[in-house]
């Protein structure tokens, strides 16, 4: 009886123990407890709310981050402990690179440019969309990092790369076709440049690095190099369409006939002051049997005869466009242009002869497709050259004629054989004047539009009636033959422009009396 007694009182005493515990205020219940802390969520909760892609988790991880930095304010709500800090995120880390590509591509070149300093994402996606680069080292080529950095290149300028520039220096020797940065040293006569061209078997292993990388090429420009580097080209990129060849000559272009699908072509063979190379019969015959889809040709300091050109003519019967700069062809050339059946635009440009000795008119035949006849910066004094060309472009529409030495009235007046002509321009023709204009353009009949600017010996003094009724049928017109014509009539007499000297330069100004003048005048006497 006893024993069951003391029992009951101490599980009695046992169970107001407990309740006396469970009843003292916890820091976790108690609301107005200092010492509150809310818990962070857990990764296992995080894993349990973000199951569907492993994407999801990497942004649930930085988000937890963001939670715990103390700038950052925690949101109340339980519902919201990865959302709240979402606008902190790179949201496009949730797109693929397949669909920002897309959009990256759609955006403006001017913005499209800054892009890759974002993030090396970007830099790697915005190299994939760059198609047209200049390589200024041509170790960049050779080390891979060129086409690790831009795989999909399909139009490549190697000419700068190649070319052992001074970069340092402050001398630039620039022409239309090349530019590099010398050093005093450097005199601009034959054979000095080509010290600073690369080593031949260097730019075909730069050419075969870039074959083997880029097969789907279409556009490639390099300097020196070999048949060899050419064939790596042409058999690793098929789709080729336009090539720039500098420092050409008749071994490179014995590669040149495995380009089948080439239609642009520009041959650099002897460049003044830069290098000299040689471009013959031989190797124009070569570049007519073998690329057989030219389109456009174009022929810098290359050498040549009757010959290439009828063979030219003869092969490339898509041919449309002839440029001839600075050509050393033989005499009686001109005839061959008659074979170029489809030829629709003939170029010629700083050449310091045309044709000397044509040969008799039977061996000269017009081209009947031709449409435009430029002419720029060449010297037209000999009558047999001037003859020869304007009757092979007799058919021609339109004439360009700008900056050309010896274009005098006779010379002109064999243009009348172009009795087609619908377009004329002069622009930079000091000698020619108002009457040998007028006696050609008197008799085309077709004859709707006229520019001639920069041309000081025709007058508008001489102009006569017949010629004045004429400008008025013309559908456009363009007439600023010398400096007066650039202001109206009306303004000419008060402003006292076009006179020698005028009242801005009279003897009576003292020089010496302008500040800083004085000294001036004194140093370059020293």
């Amino acid at each position: 009886m006893g024993f069951h007694h003391q029992r009951a009182q101490s599980v009695l005493l046992e169970s107001e123990r407990r309740t006396s515990i469970s009843s003292v205020p916890s820091s976790q219940t108690n609301p107005n407890s200092p010492v509150k802390k809310k818990r962070n969520p857990r990764w296992s909760d995080v894993w349990l709310k973000n199951t569907k892609s492993l994407e999801h988790v990497i942004v649930a991880m930085q988000l937890q981050s963001l939670s715990k930095n103390p700038h950052i304010p925690t949101p109340n709500s339980k519902t919201k402990p990865l959302i709240a800090n979402f606008c902190k995120i790179d949201r496009t880390l949730l797109l693929s690179d397949e669909i920002l590509l897309r959009i990256l591509s759609k955006l403006p070149d001017s913005q499209r440019n800054s892009n890759f300093l974002v993030c090396k994402r970007w830099l790697n996606l915005q190299g994939r969309l760059v198609r047209s680069l200049r390589v200024m080292d041509l170790n960049f080529l050779l080390s891979g990092r060129l086409i690790l950095r831009f795989p999909n290149l399909n139009r490549v300028d190697l000419v700068s790369g190649s070319l052992l520039s001074t970069r340092n220096s402050g001398i630039l020797l620039s022409n239309r076709i090349v530019s590099i940065h010398v050093d005093s040293w450097f005199l601009p006569i034959p054979g000095v440049g080509e010290e600073n061209i690369l080593d031949n078997m260097v730019i075909d292993r730069g050419l075969k690095t870039l074959a083997c990388a880029c097969p789907n090429l279409r556009k490639l420009a390099f300097i020196g190099g070999s048949e060899l580097g050419l064939l790596s080209v042409a058999e690793e990129c098929e789709t080729l369409q336009e090539l720039e060849l500098h420092k050409c000559s008749d071994n490179l272009l014995r590669g040149i006939a495995a380009c089948e699908n080439l239609q642009i072509l520009k041959l650099f063979g002897n460049v003044d002051g830069l290098y000299s190379s040689v471009v013959t019969d031989i190797g124009l015959t070569i570049l007519a049997q073998g690329c057989k889809r030219l389109v456009k040709l174009e022929l810098n300091g290359c050498e040549g005869s009757f010959d290439s050109i009828k063979a030219i003519g003869q092969c490339c019967q898509m041919l449309e466009e002839l440029t001839l700069c600075d050509h050393r062809m033989d005499d009686g050339w001109l005839a061959g242009l008659s074979y170029c059946e489809n030829l629709k635009t003939l170029r010629i440009m700083s050449c310091r002869k045309i044709d000397p000795n044509p040969g008799p008119d039977e061996y000269l035949s017009p081209c009947l497709a031709l449409e435009r006849l430029y002419l720029q910066n060449c010297q037209l004094g000999d009558k047999k050259s001037g003859r020869a060309l304007f009757i092979t472009c007799g058919a021609a529409r339109e004439i360009f004629i700008s900056d050309c030495w010896g274009l005098v009235d006779d010379i002109f007046s064999f243009a009348s054989h172009c009795w087609r002509v619908k377009f004329l321009s002069l622009e930079g023709c000091s000698q020619l004047t108002t009457e040998g204009l007028e006696s050609v353009i008197l008799e085309w009949k077709e004859l709707q539009s006229l520019r001639v600017v920069s041309c000081k010996n025709i007058k508008e003094s001489s102009i006569s009636p017949a010629l004045s009724t004429l400008f008025s049928t013309f559908k456009d017109l363009i007439w600023r033959p010398d400096t007066k014509s650039l202001l109206p009539s009306s303004l000419i007499g008060c402003t006292h422009m076009g006179k020698k000297g005028g009242r801005f330069f009279k003897k009576t100004w003292d020089m010496k009396v302008l500040p800083g003048v004085h000294n001036h005048a004194s140093a370059r006497q020293i």
